[in-house]
């Protein structure tokens, strides 16, 4: 059964990101909502740590990846590679393919956002710019190169979960029947901090965009279904654990720039995420009563085509209203706009285009 709670965590880590990458490019600490809250603006609070969002994605993906193969194949040394595989591809590549599409469409019109940039002074190709974005590096490239083509910026994430999956099955074949896969998550967790301050503060920003700097929570997240799978808790627990985990995570959000304390903010959100998950998932239910509640459940049904197409709204908007210049009114116009094309662009490849292929290319092959 699919948990509406679940989803409206995703709904709630993409609306952080989506207002994260807008607030980079256009500030929005001088519009009406910038006031200003034991010296930092609402706006920067609420913005400048989108990457804990990314954080709670991969909680989830590690978490929802293992509690599925538990139920299908019973025990994870079980696990069967094929449908396994068959259900990835069809879930990513479909969108990844398109996303490529659009940016090398969208560059060949020169349009700034859309083609490459050199901004550590060294000329990439575009061929292997879609390359690393096809065979999962695009975040060793962006640590090498930086931020080298703007659209495909979000497929540094992607890259590390994609990782994940490739090598998540062969690791249960290998390490499920005993301790052994729990004593190498448990590594992963551990050695995450450790990696994150060998390189903390360094312009490549390897410490939160290389593999060690995020595996930590999706094995976390893996370790929270296996839990789930052996341990219930009462309802006065869960509501407990839901209320002071929520409220943990919103401090630690609000106050703790990522940017300054990702040695250990990063293993802390990700930690707390879990207690959260692993309340709200003690008694699944697939329908979201209310009207907010469905809205931020569809937002996090969509959250894959919201993340990875959303750059490309943004880079457009950024043709035409160049930051710099762009006055504090428009930003707000722009922002709402940003969110409504967003919304909308998803939605329509989500119903029209990744849905169908999804069911047709697991119906072919599974």
């Amino acid at each position: 059964m699919r948990n509406y709670k679940i989803d409206i965590l995703r709904g709630i880590a993409i609306v952080l990101v989506l207002l994260h990458h807008f607030n980079i490019p256009y500030k929005l600490h001088d519009t009406l909502f910038g006031v200003q809250i034991f010296g930092e603006s609402i706006t920067t609070l609420l913005a400048r740590n989108g990457n804990y969002g990314v954080t709670l994605f991969f909680v989830i993906s590690g978490f929802l990846i293992t509690q599925h193969s538990l139920r299908r194949d019973k025990h994870l040394a079980n696990i069967r590679i094929k449908p396994f595989y068959v259900r990835r591809i069809a879930r990513i590549i479909p969108c990844l393919l398109l996303l490529i599409s659009m940016v090398t469409i969208l560059g060949s019109f020169g349009l700034k956002p859309f083609i490459n940039q050199a901004p550590n002074g060294v000329e990439v190709s575009y061929a292997l710019t879609v390359f690393s974005a096809l065979t999962f590096w695009m975040n060793l490239l962006i640590i090498e190169y930086g931020w080298v083509n703007y659209a495909y910026g979000v497929l540094w994430s992607l890259s590390v979960e994609e990782v994940f999956y490739v090598v998540f099955p062969l690791l249960c074949l290998l390490l499920g029947r005993g301790k052994g896969l729990i004593l190498l998550m448990l590594a992963v967790i551990a050695y995450a901090p450790y990696f994150r301050h060998l390189h903390f503060g360094q312009e490549s920003g390897a410490y939160l965009y290389h593999y060690f700097s995020s595996f930590d929570g999706i094995a976390i997240g893996c370790l929270t279904a296996l839990l789930l799978q052996r341990k219930s808790i009462s309802a006065m627990t869960q509501k407990l654990l839901i209320v002071v985990s929520s409220l943990l995570m919103v401090v630690l959000y609000l106050y703790a720039p990522i940017i300054e304390v990702s040695t250990w903010s990063i293993s802390v959100f990700a930690l707390l995420s879990a207690v959260l998950i692993f309340a709200v998932a003690q008694k699944p239910v697939a329908t979201a009563p209310g009207p907010m509640r469905a809205a931020w459940v569809w937002l996090g049904q969509r959250s894959y085509e919201l993340y990875l197409f959303h750059l490309i709204v943004l880079g457009l908007i950024k043709v035409f209203y160049f930051p710099k210049t762009t006055l504090p009114a428009e930003k707000l116009m722009l922002l709402a706009l940003f969110f409504i094309a967003s919304i909308v662009l998803s939605w329509a490849i989500e119903k029209y285009y990744s849905t169908p292929l999804n069911r047709w290319i697991r119906q072919r092959w599974e």
